[in-house]
């Protein structure tokens, strides 16, 4: 098999175990379990809290002593494990710790898998920036066909979901070991555990534009945790509504999600364009108004005669996202210095990825908690999704006002080049 081919593999396991439950755990959890929005909440930001600190430990482990290819397989089989626990644990305090510990090894196999793919196509000579997009793209297309078998396995509010991630995880970790090479870098000049963390990055707070921006990509990475956590709920929630039972985006509403993946595929192709032709202030701004037609598109939206508004806050998604986390990486590489690139995106990654979403996953919970439920017991999802789309309103229009940045049409071109 071809370094390509493995490469592809790799990526395609790789977001295939984050489907088969991402999306759809929201529907396990509140259909079959008795268990509050709070706790909830706190689940998903366990991927927050392991992103804060897991991915540079795990760095540092295969720059120094353990190659990144075994590495990741050790990483997966381990996932593996943890998540064939999951469905046994009977109170959502254990499930946070367990689910805590999934993603401690989980979230640093997504740069590792970086490392590998890196390290292979320039072992084979093959130009990094050309092969690479290609080849991630069967990662989104892995993400997408996970929840596409969830769905028709009709296991979306189902334990089952875990078992198949673990399941690819298994397979994911096996096959790493087959993978090309990573080896470590001996006699490699040593750092401090400062310089190692890239802890250095974290004085780009004292520019003032830097720090906006940081304090943005936390509040933004807020709202892409309430999107993951809620959409898929909101569609298992009308099953019980009797004019609703029996509709096919009742019975599969992850295949509905999924249009989310599919319309970031189409979206990263015409980043380029806009960068462009608006820069990146507005690229990001068009990305937080995209977040406000998201949840407000959300609010007014069923799976009948309003199915078209679900259909098309999937479509928007792919801006919402997209349009910031790439804008927002470019950023960073056109406004820091090359010596401390590397650990500035690390930093983005955390205020995303970490803060983020540590910020969205508990505040939500405890909002809708609080607020949006009714006697019963039930969701008030008008108000909720409102609600979010204010929150990002408001982050939106203060983003405009505050984050001063001219656009020089040059930073794109090198980034593009």
């Amino acid at each position: 098999m071809g370094i390509k081919s493995k490469i592809t593999i790799m990526n395609f396991l790789q977001f295939f175990i984050w489907g088969a439950w991402l999306i759809t755990i929201g529907g396990y959890w509140f259909q079959n379990r008795d268990w509050t929005g709070t706790e909830f909440g706190a689940i998903f930001s366990t991927m927050g809290i392991a992103s804060l600190f897991m991915p540079a430990i795990a760095g540092i482990i295969a720059d120094r002593w353990i190659n990144a290819e075994k590495l990741l397989g050790i990483f997966h089989i381990i996932g593996s494990i943890i998540l064939f626990m999951l469905p046994e644990l009977n109170s959502p305090t254990s499930f946070f710790w367990v689910m805590l510990l999934n993603m401690i090894f989980y979230m640093p196999t997504i740069s590792l898998s970086i490392t590998v793919a890196y390290s292979a196509l320039k072992g084979a000579r093959l130009d990094v920036i050309k092969h690479y997009p290609p080849i991630r793209v069967f990662g989104t297309i892995g993400f997408i066909v996970a929840m596409w078998v969830v769905s028709l396995l009709r296991i979306e509010t189902s334990a089952a979901q875990f078992y198949v991630a673990a399941g690819a995880s298994l397979v994911l970790g096996l096959f790493s070991f087959t993978l090309p090479k990573c080896a470590v870098i001996k006699n490699q000049e040593s750092k401090s555990l400062v310089d190692s963390l890239g802890l250095k990055a974290f004085t780009l707070f004292k520019n003032s534009k830097m720090a906006m921006f940081f304090i943005f990509s936390m509040l933004l990475g807020a709202s892409l945790q309430l999107t993951n956590a809620y959409g898929d709920t909101l569609l298992h929630d009308f099953a019980k509504i009797p004019e609703y039972k029996g509709l096919w985006s009742i019975e599969y509403p992850a295949i509905i999600m999924s249009i989310s993946q599919m319309s970031e595929t189409l979206f990263i192709l015409a980043i380029p364009f806009f960068l462009r032709r608006f820069g990146i202030k507005n690229v990001m701004l068009f990305s937080m108004v995209a977040w406000v037609l998201r949840f407000t598109l959300f609010g007014y939206g069923n799976p009948a005669e309003a199915l078209w508004m679900i259909i098309l806050s999937n479509i928007v998604y792919g801006m919402a996202f997209d349009f910031f986390n790439i804008s927002g990486s470019l950023f960073v590489e056109t406004q820091t210095d090359s010596s401390i690139r590397a650990s500035a995106q690390g930093v983005f990654m955390m205020m995303t990825n970490g803060f983020g979403a540590i910020l969205g996953s508990w505040s939500s919970g405890l909002i809708i908690d609080n607020f949006f439920k009714n006697a019963e017991g039930d969701f008030e999802w008008n108000g909720i999704w409102l609600t979010f789309a204010a929150y990002s309103l408001i982050i939106a229009v203060l983003f405009a006002i505050f984050f001063k940045h001219e656009h020089k049409p040059a930073e794109v071109a090198t980034r593009h080049h």
